[in-house]
């Protein structure tokens, strides 16, 4: 009898082990069913995972849009929230770097953090190459879209701090819309739940890295409700990948990006003076490191420092 009761008792622990991680890393889908716009999608979404952990590492071909919950110890709480998107340039996202990394420096802090899995490009075959490994010519004869090519001097040359390198490609700009609208519904659906999770709805935000950054910044810009603007916007070397129209609310921005990031540079020098003569509040920090993306750990180099400076930011913007 005392056996049953001790294995009895352990089951119970462990089943209260394996609820405190489920309540701590809910996944919740966006929609009921079939997200709009994804009727056609008949691709399967890749997953990898971090062989010593066994947290996911990369997530490719997403088509049904969901937000992970990370939530801190209840006495940590401080009631912030931060909403990730993570990276990948729309054909993937680097779930482990800027998602499970970011979400357990954040809880530590005892800020709350939501991934969100934003919809993705289809996987596809390679596009063939011509000679000197320049794309070939598309049916009818015309070449893909312009890729942009600018320095951080030159970030005045685009239009309402659209850094979008693909403009011309319909297809991608759809694909970006439609990632949009995942980051405002993300952003409407942890309001929905902030008393359950312990999150004070007027300090929920955004914080992207590259093209979530961009998937961030188009969520804010487009906002069409009070719930859906976010208390805060930060991108990491993430400029906007549409024209941008500086909300009336007051949403207070941080930036991070590389002097030498081409494009990206010029598309967040470009969105912070934007942002500045709309009267908002804004920060920006311009490492002169390699250029490049910069990961979250702090590496040694200055950009490394990318995460205090942020972390300092959120706190005075909350407490100034």
């Amino acid at each position: 009898m005392y056996k049953n009761m001790k294995r009895i008792a352990i089951s119970a622990i462990a089943l209260l082990a394996s609820l405190a991680t489920l309540s701590a890393q809910q996944v919740i889908p966006l929609y009921d069913g079939v997200a709009p716009g994804s009727e056609d999608r008949t691709d399967t979404e890749q997953v990898s995972y971090n062989p010593k952990t066994g947290d996911i590492e990369r997530i490719s071909s997403t088509s049904s849009p969901s937000i992970t919950i990370y939530l801190p110890e209840p006495d940590k709480a401080t009631g912030e929230a931060v909403i990730l998107c993570s990276g990948g340039a729309m054909m993937f996202h680097s779930w482990g770097n800027d998602v499970v990394n970011m979400a357990h420096w954040l809880n530590e802090r005892g800020i709350a953090a939501i991934g969100l899995k934003y919809r993705l490009k289809p996987m596809t075959p390679p596009q063939p190459r011509g000679q000197g490994g320049q794309p070939r010519q598309q049916a009818g004869g015309q070449m893909p879209p312009m890729m942009l090519n600018l320095d951080i001097t030159q970030f005045d040359q685009l239009v309402k701090s659209n850094a979008d390198p693909a403009a011309n490609d319909k297809e991608g700009v759809r694909l970006n819309m439609q990632a949009v609208a995942d980051a405002r519904v993300a952003m409407r659906l942890v309001r929905t739940h902030a008393e359950e999770w312990n999150i004070n709805p007027a300090k929920v935000g955004f914080l992207g890295f590259s093209a979530g950054g961009g998937v961030a910044i188009g969520a804010t810009v487009t906002a069409t409700t009070p719930e859906e603007i976010p208390s805060f916007l930060a991108t990491i070397y993430g400029p906007s990948l549409m024209e941008v129209k500086v909300p009336e609310e007051k949403v207070p921005l941080f930036i991070a990006t590389r002097a030498e990031h081409r494009n990206v540079a010029a598309g967040v020098m470009s969105l912070f003076m934007d942002w500045k003569r709309a009267g908002q509040s804004a920060e920006m920090h311009i490492y002169a490191d390699p250029q490049g993306a910069f990961g979250p750990d702090d590496t040694g180099l200055p950009s490394g420092s990318w995460r205090e400076s942020f972390y300092r930011w959120l706190n005075y913007t909350f407490n100034k």
